[in-house]
């Protein structure tokens, strides 16, 4: 009993020699002016731009046309599980950093790194850093294609390409890699197409009607793809394929 009774008196006495711990106050207040009402859409816009950021490297950079392109080849070498997906989205992410490297030094050279140095405003730092990924979509984007958005939204032709908006040239530059990557997604079908062809019509030959000509012809298409080096001549016809 008198072993509670001490307990009980020690609890007050280990409260009171205990670290006071800060408390978290969260509140959400009015701005009280213009400049402060900014700061805060900044923060908010920046937040947002960071929560985006892996669907702005699918619209603005190389990275829809290499992984289409990449699915045409599984496809056309019939083998739909092998190379596995992630694997082929991280080889995608990989060549897309390995184009967009010179792009994103000129907006960090042009715009980060001198905004970060107090030599031009933040307006002008955003119009600078996103300039260098423009021309990369304009140079890569079909005239048919931005023609095509500039009549749906019923807009004079531009004058310039600074005259471009992105809101039709980010859907505009889509379809176009869209089109760029079936175009050579076809080009890949053919030489694998004509192997399925032969060995389905010599095993028609032979009476062998049974047997799935696709099971023939895998290791026919993977062995020729192994022997003229398949994979150089992908990676370096998608590199090369940006202008």
């Amino acid at each position: 009993m008198k072993l509670k009774i001490f307990f009980l008196l020690l609890i007050p006495a280990v409260i009171l020699a205990a670290p006071q711990i800060p408390t978290v106050n969260l509140s959400l207040t009015a701005p009280s002016n213009p400049k402060q009402l900014v700061t805060t859409l900044n923060v908010m816009l920046i937040l947002t731009v960071l929560v985006l950021a892996p669907s702005i490297v699918l619209v603005a950079t190389s990275f829809v046309r290499i992984l289409v392109v990449f699915g045409f080849l599984r496809q056309a070498l019939g083998t739909p599980q092998s190379p596995p997906t992630t694997l082929l989205v991280s080889l995608a992410l990989v060549l897309t950093f390995f184009i967009m490297e010179p792009y994103a030094k000129q907006a960090y050279n042009d715009g980060i790194k001198p905004y970060m140095n107090n030599k031009i405003s933040y307006d002008v730092a955003i119009e600078r850093a996103v300039k260098p990924f423009k021309n990369f979509m304009i140079k890569n984007t079909r005239e048919k294609d931005l023609a095509l958005f500039y009549r749906i939204r019923h807009l004079p032709n531009p004058k310039t390409v600074d005259d471009v908006p992105l809101s039709i040239l980010v859907p505009a530059f889509m379809v176009s890699e869209l089109k760029t990557a079936f175009e050579i997604g076809f080009l890949i079908f053919l030489p694998f197409l004509i192997i399925d062809m032969v060995v389905s019509s010599i095993l028609m030959s032979l009476g062998m009607m049974m047997l799935p000509p696709v099971m023939i012809s895998l290791p026919f298409k993977i062995l020729v793809f192994i022997l003229v080096d398949g994979w150089n001549l992908i990676v370096m016809g998608l590199v090369e394929s940006f202008k």
